[in-house]
């Protein structure tokens, strides 16, 4: 039951805070929160690899607020273990061993998720 709750406080934050952002009016963060969502809309590449992208991305930065999001994303689009796994690989190489903090994180946030659907 603490994994689902894990989730749903994390989604209800985002959204709660997200409004809060957009409650300010100001144009340009209004304008870079549309492009930080339509980024990631099917184009040349599709959303999948979008979303890896940006979870490798994610993990170079050290943002595990943004991991979660990229994870939650990631499981929608069906990504597979071992495809997750290269995804977090790249991030790793990239990033170096600064990211195993994160790496263990993004692991955990997986297995919430999966344990979630069971």
């Amino acid at each position: 039951m603490a994994d689902k709750d894990f989730w749903d406080e994390y989604n209800e934050y985002r959204e709660k805070m997200n409004e809060r952002v957009m409650e300010t009016d100001n144009l340009n963060i209004k304008r870079f929160f549309n492009l930080d969502t339509k980024a990631y809309d099917d184009g040349a590449l599709d959303k999948k690899t979008k979303e890896m992208l940006g979870l490798v991305a994610s993990l170079v930065l050290k943002c595990d607020d943004c991991i979660n999001y990229h994870m939650q994303e990631l499981y929608k689009l069906d990504i597979t273990d071992e495809e997750l796994y290269e995804v977090l690989n790249i991030g790793l190489i990239v990033g170096g061993s600064i990211i195993i903090p994160h790496l263990r994180k993004a692991l955990e946030a997986w297995d919430k998720l999966v344990e979630k659907d069971e």
